[in-house]
């Protein structure tokens, strides 16, 4: 009889590798971008590269979202507690993450190329477990708004946001203050408003005069979506005597009482099982000003401009485990008898896969390195218009990859045991998170307006990969020329080509770095088929004569 319990051609696990090393479109952008100690940064990630392949980090990733948090309104006496229940694996995750300056290592030691290796960093941490990486990203993103903070609270805060310690509890340990480390969300959107903040009911009183920590607010409102609740500080906008506001809500005030922070519901989400996102309502909360009254968005777009950085980030992330995954898979499973990575179908597939990855990586690795403090004129204004332009692309794009690498896994893919039914959940995310899409194709639109400067710097940067393909030759002359006919364009028509114009830039962003950084066989393959007429309008359509091989080596 045959033993029907005998497993044969199932994939062994994918664990206790380097997810570092095997990347090699990412160190080989850390070696072009990075800060320049080669040795000391291609370590550290070589370590977090190996912590993050573990079985142990893994099972950890798991467990984080197959046990989700758990709202605590009240204690066992019926005292108000407001707080949040992680799992310990979730404070294993982030604990490590924060441990390698995942958050704010390149604010902590700035200079050429930190943003890129804190990228790298991040980016690790965010392709096996994507939820931790919500209050690692905002504690980074707070930085430069906390800059313009009284000094006083400047001074207090700034060092815990820097720190790379990590303690779960509000107060410190034991619950009693101060602690030496935070992290800090944000809390902009409300419900009848959304994007729309200047549409935000929630109000700001002043209380008496300025103390170390700058002017002090009561806010009264209802916050639709704040993510992280037991962050130890938030970032909030409210309405003050002289219009939008932004204001610091600590968890905890300065003399070690709890502040009003009513957390009514966590949000019952499609992904990112593992990070608490929740509705709260604020009831004479204290709160102290950060920049001008009136100047909320103004004060708070730096925090907006980081997070969508790391949006970008994090899906590469997302495209790079899926693509591992997917390549691992067939290049162990057999059907029709060969594996399937030597079938020429599949081989397509993965990849174009393994295309969009390496462009999405490459992208979101010259996006950070346009954020490190020796940016010129010319780099904040590229950064201005390529952060919206990267933003809208590569997070869209996120959602159907994931689709198309699950599916290589056929029906092992669709079940919860393996993780890529989790990352095809969790990529929709980061196309909303911080503006979905028509808040940033309509934002590309007022850079156009507002900053003509940034499309000549875009431009600049862009163009260094003329002459390279006729393809791309012609992909570029097309951009430049929807930008002039949007230029002579009243508004309601413009918006109606906004998506068009962010579509096209990302496009010609992509083609010249895979011209100038990538090995001329998966250029000439991304090019002719994301610029020109020879791809597919779903993965797998490559164009003929294309280096699959090549290609598949580097995936």
């Amino acid at each position: 009889m045959i033993n029907t319990h005998e497993v044969e051609n199932q994939v062994p696990a994918r664990e206790d590798v380097d997810e570092y090393s095997s990347n090699v479109p990412l160190v080989e952008a850390v070696a072009r971008w990075g800060s320049g100690g080669a040795e000391a940064s291609a370590q550290g990630l070589a370590d977090v590269g190996a912590l993050v392949g573990s079985a142990a980090f893994q099972r950890d990733a798991e467990r984080a979202n197959t046990h989700p948090p758990v709202l605590h309104s009240f204690d066992r006496w019926g005292r108000r507690v407001d707080e949040v229940e992680y799992d310990d694996a979730y404070h294993r995750v982030i604990g490590a993450a924060v441990a390698a300056g995942a958050h704010t290592s390149a604010a902590a030691a700035p200079g050429p190329g930190a943003n890129v290796d804190r990228a790298a960093a991040f980016l690790l941490f965010a392709q096996v477990e994507p939820g931790h990486a919500c209050p690692v990203s905002m504690t980074h993103a707070a930085v430069p708004t906390l800059e313009l903070a009284a000094s006083g609270l400047r001074d207090e805060w700034m060092p815990r946001l820097l720190s790379r310690a990590y303690d779960p509890v509000l107060g410190g340990a034991g619950g009693a203050g101060p602690k030496s480390s935070a992290l800090v969300g944000m809390a902009m959107t409300e419900k009848q408003g959304g994007s729309d903040v200047r549409a935000n009911t929630t109000r700001a009183e002043r209380r008496g005069g300025a103390g170390s920590w700058g002017a002090e607010y009561g806010l009264t409102g209802h916050k639709w979506f704040c993510s992280a609740p037991m962050s130890d500080a938030f970032l909030v906008l409210a309405q003050a005597q002289h219009g939008l506001s932004c204001f610091f809500v600590p968890r905890v005030l300065p003399d070690g009482s709890r502040n009003v922070f009513r957390i009514q519901r966590l949000k019952d989400k499609l992904g990112n099982r593992s990070n608490a996102s929740s509705e709260i309502e604020l009831d004479g909360t204290s709160g102290w000003l950060i920049g001008e009254e009136g100047r909320g968005v103004a004060t708070i777009v730096q925090m907006v401009t980081r997070t969508r950085l790391d949006c970008v980030i994090g899906s590469a992330a997302g495209m790079r485990q899926s693509v591992a995954e997917a390549a691992w898979h067939v290049r162990h499973r057999r059907a029709f008898g060969e594996l399937l990575v030597d079938q020429p179908a599949m081989a397509a597939v993965v990849a174009d896969l393994a295309l969009e990855s390496e462009a999405a990586t490459l992208t979101a690795m010259r996006l950070a390195r346009s954020y490190d403090s020796d940016a010129d004129d010319s780099e904040q204004a590229f950064r201005r218009l390529a952060t919206a332009v990267a933003k809208y692309w590569v997070c869209k794009r996120g959602a159907g990859h994931a689709a198309e690498a699950l599916e290589c896994l056929g029906g092992n893919g669709y079940t919860e045991a393996f993780p890529l039914a989790r990352r095809y959940r969790e990529q929709p995310l980061l196309a909303i998170w911080e503006g979905s899409g028509n808040v940033i194709a309509l934002d590309v639109l007022r850079v156009l307006t507002r900053e003509p400067a940034a499309f000549e710097a875009f431009f600049a940067e862009v163009g260094s990969a003329a002459g390279e393909s006729p393809v791309f030759d012609d992909a570029l002359e097309a951009a430049r020329s929807l930008v002039r006919e949007l230029s002579a364009t009243d508004a309601a028509g413009a918006a109606l080509l906004a998506r068009e114009l962010t579509e096209r830039l990302a496009l010609v962003l992509q083609g010249s770095l895979m011209l100038r950084f990538s090995p001329s066989g998966m250029a000439d393959a991304f090019v002719r088929t994301r610029l020109g007429d020879e791809g597919g309008r779903q993965y797998g359509v490559l164009p003929r004569g294309a280096d699959v091989a090549g290609i598949l080596a580097r995936a």
